[in-house]
């Protein structure tokens, strides 16, 4: 029973939490100086530090898209539809999701053990005690710095994925690099941005807020701490696989 109660109750908590993490953004825009430095040094560890891994992981896409599927595609005479191809599954589909992943699998546990560390320190209490909120302290910055890093990563995600097609293209079918380009923009509509941008969006919103808010659960015991950063894993990706079949069945319900 207590279970089925937590079940029912847990994602209310983490809309209340969101709600309230909202409001502390437009006080930390306002107020927030002291915690700038926390912002930027979550950008710094989210985003610039993943730059590598996920430039690898774009060009293997990209070059994957194209060895599978410039070969099918000659065999119908469709070799035209490997752009559509290489715009649905890098910019639509598989970069923001591909980007989320990395960001849980760095940021997730750093950030959901970072606050159970606070909290079980009772360094959370002490900013209680002297009048800061920890909310518009700890997780505005924490939360701004997750979401704006998941929407860059995403746009040097689908950069890099389109750009490793190409070299990879060269192989099969050698073009200049203008020409293969030009092709790609015009098959890229601004729906197709518009739906990548609101994926990262939703994405790093989901991410940052499961990650602090676990961290904040936590009560006393230290052996609590790695069971947080499980847990907002778990439950990151949860979030932003649902969340990515929700829109991208009301994307191709109203848009295709």
């Amino acid at each position: 029973m207590n279970s089925l109660l937590s079940l029912l109750t847990k994602p209310l908590y983490i809309f209340g939490f969101f709600i309230r993490t909202l409001k502390g953004v437009g006080y930390f825009l306002f107020r927030g100086s002291v915690s700038f430095k926390s912002l930027i040094m979550q950008i710094l560890f989210t985003f610039v530090e993943a730059l590598s891994v996920s430039a690898l992981l774009a060009i293997g896409i990209g070059a994957a898209v194209n060895v599978i599927g410039i070969p099918f595609l000659a065999k119908l005479s469709q070799e035209r539809l490997i752009y559509t191809l290489l715009i649905t599954i890098i910019t639509r589909e598989l970069g923001p999701l591909l980007a989320a992943f990395i960001i849980i699998a760095r940021s997730a546990t750093a950030i959901a053990t970072e606050i159970a560390g606070m909290v079980i320190s009772h360094e959370v209490e002490a900013y209680i005690s002297v009048g800061i909120d920890p909310i518009e302290h700890l997780a505005v910055p924490r939360f701004l710095g997750v979401t704006i890093s998941l929407f860059l990563l995403n746009i040097y995600f689908s950069i890099f994925g389109l750009a490793g097609s190409f070299l990879v293209a060269q192989l099969f079918n050698p073009m200049p690099a203008a020409i293969y380009f030009d092709n790609l923009l015009q098959i890229l509509s601004i729906h197709d941005i518009l739906i990548s941008i609101i994926k990262s969006l939703g994405f790093g919103m989901i991410i940052s807020i499961v990650a602090i808010s676990r961290g904040f659960e936590v009560e006393r015991a230290s052996t609590e701490i790695p069971v947080a950063g499980l847990k907002a894993v778990g439950a990151a990706f949860a979030g932003c696989i649902i969340l990515d079949i929700v829109l991208t069945a009301l994307y191709y319900m109203f848009l295709i």
